[in-house]
């Protein structure tokens, strides 16, 4: 499996199906109003967290082949598309039942025996038992961390440790050329006592690779 990110909520999550046939899932495509760029992207499924532009940008996205469209997923449900198990879970955007910013879906997804965990644009400073029941055990969590239109740096800290992932990919930050204002990575970083390091391009990550011993952050550069 690899895991590319784009900035914002965006990622690409590309896994082998049968017979090495490639599988491309794209989540959030951002509009490029927000001042980053996108690649061309082609999917075989989409995920849409909410109807903001920087997260439902579908002309963005093109199928994989041109003998059928991508799957598109735009709200909570089971879904299971080319050996891909995807729950959506309802949430709000906002501490305030959604009523600030509406409502937002995470999404888990099960590809090659590995869990992850997309939470879009949440807003609220702790899940409720019901959604920690549902979400269950996670390998890889997709964590937004800059607060102002989701959950703060320190709140993401705690949804962090009521998830317990195992491996933690920040998301939803500042970074060069966004003209949203979000807070930057040291602030998640510095309180777990994480120094800035060189980011990755992409992860690439086995099922076996995982360790259950100590949970991981990995940092990807967009």
């Amino acid at each position: 499996m690899q895991i590319i990110w784009y900035g914002q909520s965006c990622f690409q999550i590309l896994t082998a199906h049968n017979k090495g046939e490639q599988i491309s899932l794209i989540i959030d495509p951002f509009s490029e109003e927000i001042g980053l760029k996108l690649p061309k992207l082609q999917a075989d499924i989409l995920l849409i967290s909410h109807q903001h532009k920087d997260h439902n940008n579908l002309k963005a996205v093109s199928a994989s082949t041109s003998a059928s469209p991508y799957f598109l997923i735009e709200g909570p449900g089971e879904y299971e598309i080319k050996n891909a198990f995807i729950q959506g879970i309802s949430s709000f955007h906002d501490n305030s039942q959604g009523k600030e910013r509406g409502e937002n879906t995470i999404y888990t997804i099960e590809l090659e025996g590995i869990h992850l965990c997309h939470l879009g644009d949440l807003g609220q400073r702790e899940l409720t038992e019901e959604q920690l029941e549902k979400i269950g055990e996670v390998d890889i969590l997709m964590l937004p961390i800059g607060g102002k239109y989701t959950i703060s740096a320190k709140e993401a800290i705690k949804i962090m440790t009521q998830i317990e992932p195992n491996i933690i990919i920040p998301m939803h930050y500042q970074i060069p050329k966004l003209k949203i204002q979000l807070e930057d990575l040291e602030k998640f970083l510095k309180p777990l006592g994480i120094r800035l390091f060189e980011p990755l391009r992409k992860l690439s990550i086995k099922k076996k690779e995982i360790s259950k011993e100590e949970a991981k952050i990995i940092v990807l550069k967009p």
